[in-house]
């Protein structure tokens, strides 16, 4: 599903004339149900890796699993709601839509999104990451969460000089760099011989 995302997302920005575009229909849409498709999956995903951690790290582990399910909230529902009000007649004839279901900053909605993928997904990777020691894969997961979490919270740099083209370093951290660790947990999970508890 992160694959699929991340062509998507590809083929949606290649397609912007200008880079202050949000993205357009039908990519704008099915970014919205693969969004909304691929949050449970994250969310197991760190209730594997909490699984998988050892005793000392289980904080660490549960801390990441609850950012990761805020994160699953927040876009869950925004993205549900943009799909399902944003387009209709009631929603569309008010002046005030922009300034709440739209990608354009400023926004609610957009705010809303930055909460979530630069903000609760940055610290649960940050916290999922120290759980990971021993072998070369191990360290390999841990570096690259890490290098996920903080590309995703750099992508709030945005926010803070209202240039949103900066959110794009965020971008590389939750789908790149995240899509990356992803394939090495599968990898680590294949590998570990589960222990009887």
């Amino acid at each position: 599903m992160l694959v699929a995302y991340a062509v998507t997302l590809a083929v949606g920005l290649l397609s912007l004339e200008s880079p202050q575009q949000p993205i357009a229909d039908p990519m704008f849409s099915i970014l919205e149900v693969l969004i909304i498709i691929m949050m449970p999956a994250m969310v197991v995903l760190m209730v594997a890796v909490h699984a998988w951690a050892p005793i000392h790290a289980k904080t660490l582990s549960l801390t990441s699993i609850i950012f990761m399910g805020l994160l699953a909230e927040v876009t869950c529902s925004l993205h549900f709601v943009i799909l399902t009000l944003s387009r209709q007649p009631e929603f569309t004839a008010q002046p005030w839509l922009p300034l709440v279901l739209s990608f354009n900053w400023p926004s609610v909605a957009y705010a809303l999104d930055i909460l979530g993928w630069d903000v609760f997904f940055a610290l649960s990777m940050l916290f999922a990451a120290p759980v990971f020691w021993g072998s070369r894969l191990a360290a390999w997961i841990r570096v690259l969460m890490i290098a996920s979490g903080v590309l995703a919270l750099a992508g709030l740099s945005g926010v803070v000089v209202g240039e949103m083209q900066l959110r794009n370093i965020g971008i590389v951290g939750y789908v790149g760099v995240f899509l990356v660790v992803s394939a090495l947990l599968g990898v680590l999970f294949y590998r570990t011989t589960p222990l009887e508890a």
